[in-house]
């Protein structure tokens, strides 16, 4: 059961930068730096440099997580959520929770990509445990 913590704390994460996004979209179109007629087809090279990098970290946030959402419902499923894994999946969010910070404040390339490989590096290992678990089992 205690899997479902980090996977609890990796939609709070998303849905709160969704709701970064969808103020800062706001806060653009209210100070008229962006036409609202941009949302009905999305055009990269009209969308503010500061609404690109939230848009483009909540993407982000719906595409490696995904494998985290996957094995995470795995290991509760099979019965496999030991204090390793549930750890390791805790270091997953708290690497992306970082990562998250970095993106949307600083956004400095190198300590952004090198929190995502770290992420990336957890998130293997927690595949690569649950299936010797389960082929040890």
């Amino acid at each position: 059961m205690a899997i479902i913590y980090p996977v609890l704390a990796m939609v709070l994460l998303t849905m709160a930068a969704i709701a970064i996004l969808g103020v800062r979209r706001f806060a653009a179109v209210r100070d008229q730096q962006i036409d609202p007629a941009f949302f009905r087809a999305y055009r990269d090279n009209e969308e503010p440099e500061s609404l690109r990098i939230v848009s483009r970290h909540v993407i982000n946030l719906f595409e490696t997580p995904v494998l985290f959402y996957v094995v995470a419902i795995f290991i509760f499923v099979t019965g496999q959520a030991d204090g390793l894994l549930t750890g390791l999946a805790w270091m997953y969010v708290a690497a992306r929770y970082l990562h998250s910070y970095v993106h949307l404040t600083s956004n400095k390339v190198m300590v952004r990509f090198r929190l995502f490989v770290l992420s990336l590096l957890l998130l293997a290992a927690m595949w690569l445990l649950f299936a010797v678990q389960i082929i040890v089992s």
